[in-house]
């Protein structure tokens, strides 16, 4: 596109601010006559090919054509689904959507502004409250991107209190978080190093004993963990402060409801995923990552904290007496900030999810801790009794990981697992996670299916159906 000339005064143009004259300049010092000199490298008939669109169509055909495409679509709501793996189905209360789409709060930053952004502020310094009364942390900051990063940060904090370089992670761990901190342990020159899983989450015995040492920054593990099992971490939080090791739990929010807080088990960062209970998994890309941690560690905290303070004296009335002072919102420690003390800054997060952190906010207010708990407590009775009824099933197993478990399970049938879920997909099911290919000996052969207080009640007996129905058909033609 030619820009546009300057006008009289020479004043850019306020939306393409180069001139004719800034460009033959630009093109000038770089040795060239046009622009498209600057091509060269791309074959000719790839620049600019011809776009073969149809004709426009009008508005509201426009809208039907959409609405047909869309229909080709299945909608997850209405089918059977079991997929989780560290994206869930879960319950949000109605009202969390209505005030997520209030135009006051369309922003995915924490604000700079106090003076204009107090009740985003707010709302940022009410989700840290409830981050830091559902974890038994003491201080939360206003959210990473995701769970992946905020584990990352985590340990990048433990490295840079301990002074140590290595890092311990106890499978079985989500394989984006392990591969985020993978990512992030080899730029920061950091020794990481896998430990297997214990045979029973709930009875870690020696495998965290004997894979801790005087180098160990930290140990890292999953509650529950990627296969479902619910773990012991008050042992392992105690084995890893013997040897002077810190202890990040990488918490299921909602498991939280029903499990002990993490910060009762002695451990001393919390992460997490917050976007299931803000909203539906088709939001899309944008996560939330719950970072909370004790509070002599604030300081090393990544991200923004938002803190509350008064004002020293009140506004004065219309006759010139003094009123109550004003609470107020701020943005508080920012001396951490890659803006203010570039060389010693913790990390380079400016960006909160703040959008979705609203959302978690109000959905977990609304629920309320009793309402949390009912959750917990009906996702873990509806996945326990669909484990039960598949495992009554000839040529059938499910089974949880371990003493306890939470809200996945190990299926295994008469069909290996990818075929397992082809047949499944064939009947409108989404069937599980294959777990080919992970470490676990027990993970072999199996699909993690996962069931949550969401999972209505009528998918439950279609998957029933559906497994039945193709273990019998084994020998014989499937009815499908």
């Amino acid at each position: 596109m030619a820009a546009r000339e300057a006008p009289a005064g020479g004043a850019p143009h306020p939306y393409i601010p180069h001139t004719d004259e800034d460009r033959r300049l630009m093109l000038a010092r770089l040795g060239l006559s046009s622009t498209a000199e600057l091509f060269q490298e791309i074959p000719e008939r790839f620049r600019d090919p011809p776009l073969e669109l149809p004709p426009a169509l009008a508005e509201r055909e426009l809208i039907a054509f959409m609405a047909a495409r869309a229909a080709d679509n299945a909608a997850a709501r209405e089918h059977p689904r079991f997929l989780g793996a560290g994206a869930y189905h879960r319950f949000v209360p109605s009202v969390a959507g209505s005030i997520v789409q209030r135009g006051e709060f369309a922003t995915a930053y924490t604000p700079y502004q106090p003076e204009i952004s107090q009740g985003t502020l707010q709302a940022a310094f009410e989700f840290q409250s409830v981050v830091c009364e559902l974890t038994g942390m003491e201080v939360a900051n206003t959210g990473l991107y995701d769970v992946g990063s905020a584990t990352a940060e985590a340990v990048l904090m433990a490295a840079r209190i301990t002074r140590r370089r290595a890092v311990a992670v106890l499978e079985p761990i989500h394989p984006g978080t392990l591969d985020v901190l993978r990512t992030y342990a080899g730029a920061a020159d950091l020794e990481l190093e896998v430990v297997a899983a214990p045979a029973d989450p709930a009875d870690p015995g020696s495998a965290v004993d004997g894979a801790l040492g005087e180098r160990h920054a930290c140990l890292v593990v999953q509650q529950p963990d990627f296969l479902g099992g619910i773990v012991d971490l008050d042992r392992i939080t105690a084995a890893a402060h013997r040897r002077g090791a810190l202890v990040v739990a990488v918490c299921d929010p909602l498991a939280l409801g029903l499990l002990r807080a993490p910060g009762d088990s002695g451990v001393d960062v919390v992460t997490g995923e917050g976007r299931d209970l803000a909203g539906p998994v088709s939001f899309g890309g944008p996560s939330l990552g719950l970072f909370a941690a004790r509070r002599d560690y604030v300081r090393q905290l990544p991200g923004r904290i938002v803190g509350r303070t008064r004002e020293l004296h009140g506004p004065r009335g219309a006759e010139g007496a003094e009123q109550e002072p004003r609470t107020g919102y701020v943005l508080t420690l920012q001396a951490r900030e890659q803006f203010i003390r570039r060389e010693r800054a913790t990390s380079n997060f400016s960006t909160g999810q703040q959008l979705i952190a609203l959302g978690f906010t109000v959905a977990l207010q609304t629920l309320g801790p009793r309402g949390l708990r009912e959750s917990a407590e009906l996702c873990y009775q509806r996945a326990h009794a669909a484990a039960a009824r598949i495992d009554a099933l000839a040529g059938y197993s499910a089974r949880g990981r371990g003493s306890w478990w939470f809200q996945e399970f190990l299926l295994r049938g008469p069909l290996p697992p990818a075929e397992l879920l082809a047949r499944l997909a064939e009947r409108g099911i989404s069937g599980g996670l294959d777990l080919s290919g992970r470490a676990e000996q027990e993970a072999h052969g199996a699909l993690l299916v996962c069931v949550t207080e969401a999972t209505p009640p009528g998918h439950v007996d279609a998957l029933v159906r559906a497994l039945e129905s193709i273990g019998g058909a084994q020998g014989g033609e499937d009815p499908a």
